[in-house]
């Protein structure tokens, strides 16, 4: 997979990739023609049995994803404000607005948002075919699960491949 901006949009005809159109908020699968500020996520092949999700992860200030784990890989692109991922053992990366990063399926990660303000990204991922309509958060600890989630996740497209 890979991501690459698109600052002037793009017009793409049919293939395996996602655009997302910033300013609207919208994510296409194959032909898009986007006119505004564009990011597109070229598509490896996965096999049989997968999905595409585009989806965008909103954070208040301070919002904290505990320690947790998705069972697909996939790319993160940060909308605004900050992220801050750490992978354990010392790796830990902070992402601003036009950054982004990788993560693959099952790597733990504990994501901590700005405290001063509003942060969003946009992420695509390849997923199993059975996590269709499904949140894919899963938390390393068991006991995370009962803790509030300020974050919110909202699917933009779930295409099976």
């Amino acid at each position: 997979m890979r991501l690459s901006e698109h600052p002037a949009g793009i017009e793409i005809g049919e293939g395996r990739h996602v655009v997302y159109e910033i300013a609207a908020d919208a994510a296409f699968f194959g032909a898009a023609t986007v006119n505004t500020h564009a990011v597109l996520w070229e598509l490896d092949e996965p096999g049989p049995g997968h999905l595409v999700r585009c989806d965008r992860v909103d954070f208040p200030p301070g919002g904290i994803a505990y320690r947790h784990v998705h069972p697909g890989h996939g790319i993160r692109r940060i909308l605004h404000g900050e992220l801050t991922i750490d992978r354990g053992c010392g790796d830990r990366r902070t992402y601003r607005a036009g950054e982004s990063w990788h993560e693959g399926a099952d790597d733990p990660v504990l994501a901590t948002a700005s405290a001063d303000e509003e942060t969003a990204f946009v992420r695509v991922m390849i997923l199993p075919a059975e996590w269709a309509g499904r949140r894919t958060i899963r938390y390393v600890d068991p006991a995370d699960e009962d803790k509030p989630r300020l974050q919110r996740a909202t699917v933009l497209l779930d295409v099976p491949l």
